[in-house]
């Protein structure tokens, strides 16, 4: 069953005592005594957390560490190893292995239960935002992230800045991220083109009680280090400050004195995730956006237009201001494609819609909503205004002659528009009715009367 925390360890009772403190915590939980098993029930039953006991009768908690990462099924559970040792060497191998977190018994509960909330929020939104991309994916919506990656940005926040350039001394050799010395005022001030650090290692102790766990708080309340990794550095290892410190947004904690080798992996640790999450947030708004716009022209879809239409229109009954509708159309647009193929049909598309774009305020809407129909919406307009706005907009279109592909020359394009504003002056009854698409209607009914009076040219509806 997914949703599960499993217990990997090979003594029944170190199982039975992880399960009452958990279930006793609301988590459901699943064991295993071995790591072939382990692995087994992770790939099948996919739980949202692994409790791996370094020792195991079959394979090292290493090993299993390691095929876990190797799995695309089973590589972004997060693995908390326990083990009885405190061996250094142990350590440094199991987060080199991929390990979340590596916890010596006895097991305090409270950093536990913290470190497992910790890493259970952090996986919740990677696998949604997981979810999302892989559904733009699927929808072939897209694009391949570049394979080279620059170095990463450490902030180092401590009370002293000669604490911290102690820090930056020691790490230099370990890490290829960029190491800064920040103040906390620095770390929450926000330059126009300079981006927030990937990381931020803090120390506990900023010289006022509480200090440090208010700027893990504002980092996190903070659109620029909102995503950031943030790790505070303990004086020493007091479980309460842990686990209030993991509770407001840290996302890991380091005691003094530093170990500079194991900082070094916990820092790459933390931004290769960061530098996941950020992927799959960048892929998830492109989705979104290539999902209202049309692929050919750049522009906004016919859903996205029908959807911000009657939004504007909304906007104007509220504020009694009214806004303008038109709808244009290609004339003879399939002689076009008959005569030249339709990569020149493609060509005049996207120059017509250029043409459009180019020739609008900021704040009007342009979308291409059927093969060679587009919908212009103007807010906060007048008959006078949108007349010269649609009279301009036939103009440049037709003015210029479109250059084929292929050297295939040029070819003349005009456009009829169609014009209608809402709300009515008098909507009689109906009033209620009178939303967008209502006055598309209109706007559509005008455009074919433009098309049978001769084409290449702005047509008024009546109401109007």
């Amino acid at each position: 069953m997914s949703g599960r925390i499993l217990i990997v360890d090979d003594l029944a009772t170190n199982r039975i005592i992880l399960k009452v403190k958990l279930n006793a915590a609301c988590y459901e939980t699943s064991q295993a005594p071995d790591g072939t098993t382990a692995l087994r029930m992770a790939r099948d039953d996919q739980p949202k957390l692994i409790l791996l006991d370094m020792v195991l009768p079959d394979i090292s908690g290493i090993e299993v560490c390691r095929r876990l990462r190797a799995d695309p099924a089973t590589q972004h559970i997060p693995i908390v190893i326990i083990t009885a040792s405190g061996d250094r060497e142990a350590r440094l191998r199991a987060l080199e292995a991929g390990a979340n977190e590596f916890l010596t018994k006895p097991l305090n509960d409270v950093i536990l239960l913290a470190r497992i909330r910790s890493l259970l929020r952090a996986h919740e939104t990677e696998a949604e935002l997981r979810l999302r991309s892989e559904t733009w994916g699927g929808l072939e919506l897209a694009e391949a992230e570049p394979g080279f990656a620059m170095p990463g940005h450490v902030g180092l926040i401590a009370a002293d800045p000669a604490i911290a350039m102690g820090w930056r001394t020691a790490l230099a050799p370990h890490v290829a991220e960029r190491l800064s010395i920040l103040s906390s005022t620095a770390a929450l001030t926000d330059l126009p083109g300079v981006p927030a650090p990937d990381l931020y290692l803090i120390g506990a102790d900023l010289g006022t009680q509480g200090a440090a766990l208010r700027l893990v708080a504002d980092l996190r309340s903070r659109l620029p280090s909102r995503h950031a990794a943030i790790a505070l550095v303990l004086t020493e290892a007091d479980p309460d400050s842990a686990a209030i410190a993991l509770d407001v947004g840290a996302n890991d904690l380091l005691t003094l004195p530093l170990d500079p080798q194991e900082t070094a992996l916990r820092i790459a640790l933390h931004i290769d995730r960061k530098r996941r999450a950020d992927q799959l947030r960048r892929s998830v708004n492109q989705g979104l956006r290539l999902a209202i716009t049309d692929p050919l022209t750049g522009l906004y879809n016919r859903r996205y237009a029908l959807a911000h239409l009657d939004r504007i229109a909304r906007r104007a009954r509220e504020t009694g201001r009214r806004f303008a509708v038109m709808l244009l159309d290609l004339d003879r647009f399939k002689s076009v494609n008959d005569t030249y193929g339709h990569a020149a049909g493609d060509a005049v598309l996207e120059t017509v819609a250029a043409r459009l774009r180019d020739n609008l305020r900021p704040t009007d809407m342009v979308a291409r909503i059927g093969g060679e129909e587009f919908l212009v919406a103007l807010p906060e307009a007048t008959l006078g205004t949108a007349r010269i706005a649609a009279e301009r907009l036939c103009r440049v279109v037709g003015e210029v002659p479109v250059p084929l592909p292929d050297g295939q020359g040029t070819v003349a394009v005009t456009i009829s528009v169609g014009l209608a504003l809402g709300p009515d002056l008098d909507p009689g009854p109906d009033a209620a009715d009178d939303t967008g698409r209502a006055v598309l209607a209109r706007a559509d009914a005008a455009l074919l009367a433009a098309k049978s009076d001769g084409r290449n040219q702005v047509t008024i509806a009546s109401a109007a």
